[in-house]
């Protein structure tokens, strides 16, 4: 029981020490090994309370996992944190568990195939439902190494998933087998095969990045980073006093090849009305400067909408006591260019618990107005079906909002729509210096490889960066640092396999566990008969 559990409590620290961005990324391909030794000692060891034992080992496992890579939560919120620690670890445990289940009555074949595409359905499903929180998806963990995972742009990150699960599996078969015969020859031979695996995906990789040119085609780009405290001293400005900062500090690198400014997250804090906007006083700084320098002004904002008193509130209004009202709430940026009404996109890649409530549907009707009528405390933010794509001449940027930048299959919609760059408007301050906002920049990189289109990432506090179409950092401006960065941007038009195909290992990997499933039926049946 013990050298079993030391096993599991081996592999949660190697998956700890594996990860972006302190991490060496190489540990990712030995990590799953003891945990899947543990779990083949259990099985073949007979022993009572095996399913519980085995359970316990995975959970112990993947709670240190989460533990150490996303404890950076805490700064924000501590009950998301353990939500988000307990949650996950315990998602991660019952596919394992599900693993451990089918095992028990199928060969080793069956077993692992089921295991891998099972966790790559986990993956996907981490991707899309309202509980979402892909962080820790296996592909990932490469963000700190990106020049090995430069064919992300064919696979995407379920490409370096399931790299991770093949070389942990063939290092777990090569353990097996020597248990069984003692064949050292076998052994090192497996072993042989499981470097190979890496080692070939490693120098492709590199062949990929050295032999992948940058577009002659380039934008002039200001990103900003205002580095106001997110909890305080952000809220303690005007939206005009906001706006007169932005302008200021752009004025600082402005000049005549620069076509597009970026502002971040929520810049301007106070909510406004979508219809009276362009009234404001911020709005009209901001034209003024967007008007005088012929340039675009691209910026985070809270919008919101009202309901009139005969319509009917649709499932994401929120009610808001003081005034009586109902009204839809946004996280948006805007978007002015010389002479053209403003353009806006919402949010809707939305965080679990800050910006919505899951199952909102579900939990009204048990619940009733506990959710919604707390005086405009507590709020969900409404979203739009499809991306939105902002031009300024010949070229277009795809304006990405925080969260939104860790979803691999959702950033392609912006290229498809015709971006020729990616911006991504973020306000990283939640989680003070931490690993948060180094992690949440790592995981850019990998959208800039899966589409080959650079990134201008403008963050309130920081690190705002120029990344370019291969995940390089270009230049950055570093944490809990005020001012503003200007480069040429390369700008491409062409489509990668990926963004033109999406998330196709999944597909695949789904349509194999159902076939598997159903020969291993099928065979059972055939059996009995």
């Amino acid at each position: 029981m013990i050298k079993n559990f030391l096993l599991a409590l081996t592999s949660g620290l190697l998956f700890a020490l594996s990860w972006p961005t302190y991490g060496i990324s190489l540990f990712l391909f030995v990590a799953f090994v003891p945990l899947l030794i543990s779990e083949w000692n259990l099985r073949k060891a007979n022993e009572r309370h095996v399913r519980k034992k085995v359970f316990f080992n995975t959970y112990v496992s993947f709670f240190i996992f989460n533990l150490s890579t996303t404890w950076w939560l805490y700064f924000a919120t501590p009950f998301g944190m353990w939500f988000a620690v307990l949650t996950n670890a315990l998602l991660m445990s019952s596919v394992f568990f599900i693993y451990h289940l089918i095992a028990q009555k199928t060969d080793f074949k069956t077993s692992i195939i089921c295991l891998v595409t099972l966790w790559i359905g986990f993956e996907k499903i981490h991707l899309n439902w309202e509980l979402s929180w892909p962080w820790l998806n296996l592909g990932n963990g490469f963000s700190g190494s990106h020049k090995w995972i430069q064919w992300y742009e064919y696979t995407g990150v379920f490409g370096g998933t399931l790299w991770i699960w093949i070389v942990n599996i063939l290092l777990f078969r090569a353990f097996v087998l020597f248990q069984q015969n003692k064949n050292k020859i076998r052994f090192v031979r497996q072993l042989i095969l499981a470097g190979s695996v890496v080692a070939i995906g490693v120098f492709y990789s590199l062949y990929i990045y050295h032999t992948t040119y940058e577009s002659a085609s380039k934008v002039g780009v200001i990103v900003l980073q205002p580095n106001l405290d997110p909890y305080t001293e952000k809220y303690e400005h005007s939206n005009q006093k906001m706006a007169e900062d932005l302008v200021y500090m752009a004025t600082q690198k402005i000049d005549s090849a620069v076509s597009f400014v970026i502002a971040p997250e929520t810049t301007l804090p106070r909510p406004r009305l979508i219809s009276t906007f362009e009234n404001t006083p911020e709005y009209k700084t901001i034209q003024n400067f967007v008007d005088t320098h012929q340039i675009a002004f691209l910026s985070g904002i809270t919008f919101y909408n009202q309901f009139k008193a005969h319509e009917t509130p649709n499932k994401t209004a929120n009610f808001y006591k003081n005034s009586k009202q109902w009204y839809n709430s946004f996280n948006s940026s805007f978007f002015t260019t010389p002479g053209r009404s403003f353009e806006t996109y919402h949010k809707s890649k939305l965080v679990v618990g800050v910006e919505h409530t899951p199952y909102r549907s579900f939990l009204n009707p048990l619940l009733g107005s506990f959710m919604i009528d707390l005086g405009g405390l507590v709020s969900t933010l409404s979203t739009q079906k499809e991306r939105a794509v902002f031009t300024n001449g010949n070229e277009s940027v795809g304006p990405i909002i925080c969260y939104e930048s860790v979803y691999g299959a959702y950033v392609t919609e912006y290229v498809q729509k015709g971006a020729t760059f990616l911006a991504i408007l973020t306000n990283d301050g939640w989680w003070n210096n931490s690993q948060g906002h180094k992690q949440h920049l790592s995981i850019a990189r990998l959208r800039a490889i899966e589409n080959r289109r650079a990134i201008a990432r403008s963050a309130n506090t920081g690190v705002s960066a120029f990344i370019n179409s291969k995940g390089d950092i270009i230049q950055s401006l570093e944490y809990n640092q005020k001012g503003s960065i200007q480069i040429a941007l390369p700008t491409n038009t062409k489509i990668t396999y990926y963004t033109k195909h999406g998330d196709f290992i999944y597909r695949i990997a789904m349509l194999t566990l159902v076939l598997v499933l159903f020969g291993t039926f099928t065979k059972k049946r055939k059996r009995s008969s």
